[in-house]
């Protein structure tokens, strides 16, 4: 949920999303067949890790996925429905196969969309004192029973751990960061808390789950003129995607989905405003992205779309460039 400086002005409550969510679940099968809707770029009525698109030699074998979860005033439900859909998440991710039938080396890690930030304001002249706002900067979650800041594959109790830490509380900040959180992530957070998390050989998965809009600013303080949006001073979303483009040493060498506002709409979950600077970032990156809507009020879907953009991209792993 944004809080803006305008809103200490004047006073307004800010309210947390509705009702409890959902907790449905995955198709009972095993394996979930793709659908096709042109977003994982298959669509052919095969199963996830069964297909044989893709050389053995260039077809990954190693999953590296970083869940960036919005921790505001308006997401209790949201994270219960991620915990509630993770083990059956995790059941799909491990019936995947590389080409000669090896599962999948994958390992999970996640952080919130929280990044400390000074903000400040002028309306009509008049200069609104700074607000501050802390956030976890992309330093991912954990707790005293996991040896590393993330889980993988043969870790004991692994999907119950996720669940446990995918409850990442909703006192976060009110200005919602996840794109500048994933890259914080595996940027300045890899020298220090994330290090080691990055393999080279490993596609890289990056999920995004909000209910706001992205207001990415990329810097350390932010000014905010008259009637101006976080959204209207934020970083270009193509900055995002460079980065990760040169981190993975390619551009197939990535993945990602967002879970957010297709517009502004209401759910089990309660409001969702519209993520247009999301939509942008999926659109920009491409055959290699999918938006799902969070106000379907379940993710077990959403979940499943991103299981099938990075099965299709895992077979199609580019070599490094």
């Amino acid at each position: 949920m944004q809080g803006f400086v305008l809103a200490s002005l004047t006073g307004a409550a800010l309210l947390a999303c509705g009702t409890a969510g959902s907790d449905g679940r995955f198709a009972d099968a095993g394996i979930l067949p793709i659908q096709g809707d042109g977003a994982a770029g298959r669509g052919d009525g095969s199963t996830l890790g069964s297909s044989d698109a893709g050389d053995e030699d260039t077809a990954c074998k190693k999953m590296d996925l970083v869940f960036v979860v919005d921790d505001s005033g308006s997401m209790e439900e949201e994270q219960a429905n991620l915990a509630a859909n993770f083990p059956k998440f995790i059941d799909v991710l491990n019936k995947f196969k590389t080409k000669n039938g090896a599962p999948i080396d994958y390992r999970i890690a996640i952080t919130t969309t929280g990044v400390d930030l000074t903000i400040s304001q002028e309306i009509f002249g008049i200069v609104v004192p700074s607000q501050t706002q802390k956030g976890d900067n992309g330093k991912f979650r954990s707790n005293s029973s996991m040896s590393r800041s993330w889980l993988e594959r043969d870790d004991a109790n692994m999907a119950a751990t996720f669940s446990s830490i995918a409850a990442v509380g909703t006192n976060g900040p009110g200005w919602e960061m996840p794109l500048q959180a994933g890259r914080l992530a595996l940027r300045e957070r890899l020298s220090d808390s994330n290090k080691g998390f990055v393999r080279d050989d490993a596609l890289l998965g990056m999920i995004y789950l909000t209910d706001e809009e992205d207001c990415s600013v990329g810097t350390s303080s932010a000014k905010l003129g008259g009637t101006q949006t976080c959204a209207e001073i934020s970083e270009d979303p193509a900055n995002f995607i460079k980065y990760f483009d040169d981190l993975k040493k390619g551009h197939e060498r990535w993945a990602t989905a967002v879970i957010a506002g297709p517009s502004e709409c209401k759910s089990a979950f309660g409001d969702a405003n519209e993520a247009k600077r999301l939509k942008t970032f999926v659109a920009k990156v491409g055959k290699t992205g999918v938006f799902s809507s969070i106000c379907d009020g379940d993710l077990s879907g959403a979940l499943t779309k991103a299981l099938q953009t990075f099965d299709a991209a895992c077979k199609n792993f580019a070599p490094p460039r």
